[in-house]
């Protein structure tokens, strides 16, 4: 059931951006200058695949994905987590967080991949 309400508030929500009726710039009560909005996030191409992701954190390279998720919980403690990629932003791995907010808004979190701190903007 949650994954079925999970599907449909994707759905909603890729229909809002497409119509124009939900603004592209996530509002969060605390930490709203380090969630990026959307046209800063990475493009899709600029993402390593699951085989490269692995390669990276063996060779110690990045830090774990589950460091990342823990960097974002703190900028937006109730979210949940939706996704997380490794994508190369601006010549830096970044791992991008993308996490559903409880009021159905969907937000993008960077986390610097070798340090794991949150990335601005």
């Amino acid at each position: 059931m949650r994954i079925l309400l999970a599907l449909l508030l994707i759905g909603l929500a890729v229909a809002g951006f497409a119509t124009g009726s939900i603004g592209t710039r996530a509002e969060e009560t605390t930490g709203a200058a380090i969630v990026a909005p959307v046209q800063a996030v990475p493009r899709p191409d600029a993402c390593l695949n699951a085989a490269d992701l692995r390669e990276a954190v063996a060779d110690k390279r990045v830090i774990e994905p589950v460091a990342a998720i823990r960097a974002a919980r703190k900028v937006i403690p109730r979210a949940e987590i939706q996704r997380a990629r490794l994508c190369r932003h601006d010549d830096v791995l970044v791992y991008l967080l993308t996490a559903l907010r409880r009021d159905g808004q969907f937000v993008h979190v960077m986390v610097d991949a070798t340090t794991g701190e949150i990335s601005g903007p």
